[in-house]
């Protein structure tokens, strides 16, 4: 099993997600529910092309952290 970070912006009236540590690998969708299911579905894809082609899945190496700051 893997498990790896996301990070979802909205952009507008949509929303983009992608990995730092699956360059290349991103996902859209209309609301933060549907890309994190695309993502999800991505990522899935990506790695399998990864295992075909034999090239060893990234381990992953991100972590997030909230930073709050007074302005």
């Amino acid at each position: 099993m893997h498990r790896f970070l996301i990070v979802i912006e909205q952009i507008n009236d949509n929303f983009s997600a992608y990995s730092p540590d699956l360059p290349g690998c991103i996902a859209t969708g209309e609301t933060r529910q549907e890309v994190s299911m695309n993502m999800q579905e991505a990522i899935e894809f990506h790695i399998q092309g990864l295992i075909e082609d034999k090239v060893a899945v990234p381990v992953s190496h991100s972590f997030a952290e909230v930073i709050t700051v007074a302005a």
